[in-house]
């Protein structure tokens, strides 16, 4: 499998730091809060907090949540973390998935129902919408995680 693991834009900081604004902004951020969640992240080792917007996707009673990214390996199924979901700032109970067929169906999911998402990840969608099964297993053999947060 080819390692063709998702960039983050040059100016991704800038871009987050806006993002995150919107997001803590009344109003702005029930638009846009329909998509788009702020986790707090503590790193395990640095103890350094990540204040990172991310796209996420209602399923099942949760929000789910992919990601390629270093940041995601620090949380573990049973933290709760902070989060400002819809303009509020929220407690959200984590269950990580890592195993191989877990990141492959909650990815397919994401990228069935968030085209961005499948784009940026290199999933490919078939004439149909369902994703290919194989980029589906590229991502996760490159090191995708997928979270499910239920908010509280």
């Amino acid at each position: 499998m080819a390692d063709e693991k998702p960039r983050t834009l040059a100016a991704q900081g800038l871009v987050n730091v806006l993002i995150r604004g919107l997001l803590a902004t009344p109003l702005v951020s029930r638009g846009i809060g329909r998509h788009l969640i702020t986790l707090y992240v503590t790193g395990r080792r640095t103890g350094k907090r990540y204040v990172i917007p991310v796209a996420y996707t209602a399923h099942e009673g949760a929000l789910l949540i992919g990601t390629p990214f270093a940041w995601g390996r620090n949380l573990r199924t049973g933290d709760q973390i902070p989060v400002r979901h819809l303009g509020r700032k929220k407690t959200a109970d984590v269950r990580v998935h890592a195993a191989e067929a877990e990141v492959v169906a909650d990815y397919a999911v994401i990228a069935r129902r968030n085209h961005n998402f499948a784009q940026f990840n290199k999933i490919a969608l078939d004439p149909t919408g369902e994703p290919v099964p194989e980029d589906l297993h590229r991502a996760w053999h490159n090191g995708a995680r997928a979270i499910r947060l239920s908010i509280r």
